[in-house]
């Protein structure tokens, strides 16, 4: 979020399709040059946490968590920085996109204390989404989940 340029905004919602389970130290994503993206309503987006925050274009992401995948119920933009919420859990920050998949999807690439999996956090599909306008500065401030 860069406070010069950015007013408020709508919460972008979406609901879980599909809970992944794995995790991986070698994946090696790659962090766009975007610290923004439009989405539209009825996209479907892959939800991935990350323990590293590095917000350079190109960075290369390889310790991650799979959520899973999140159906877009509205259109709005997903901005760096964002909070993560799924259900009643706050799950990090958007760190940002890595676009190796598409036109079918983004990985929405989210920082949090350590990469956890949707088996971690118990999700649930049809378990609500929300990406919440964060503050500038906001990164690396959500806990780990219980039991970590």
């Amino acid at each position: 979020m860069n406070p010069a340029e950015d007013g408020p905004k709508r919460v972008v919602r979406g609901s879980l399709v599909k809970v992944l389970v794995h995790r991986r130290t070698d994946r090696g994503m790659r962090l766009e040059e975007h610290a923004a993206r439009c989405v539209r309503r009825g996209e479907v987006h892959e939800l991935v946490t990350t323990d590293q925050w590095d917000p350079r274009p190109g960075a290369r992401i390889d310790r991650v968590g799979f959520l899973g995948f999140a159906e877009l119920l509205c259109a709005g933009v997903i901005d760096r920085g964002d909070l993560v919420r799924i259900g009643d859990t706050t799950v990090g920050t958007v760190l940002g996109f890595d676009a190796c998949h598409l036109p079918n999807h983004y990985n929405i690439l989210i920082h949090a204390a350590r990469p956890v999996s949707g088996r971690e956090l118990g999700l649930r599909p049809e378990t609500v989404v929300t990406f919440v306008q964060g503050r500038a500065g906001d990164h690396g401030t959500v806990p780990a989940p219980p039991g970590t």
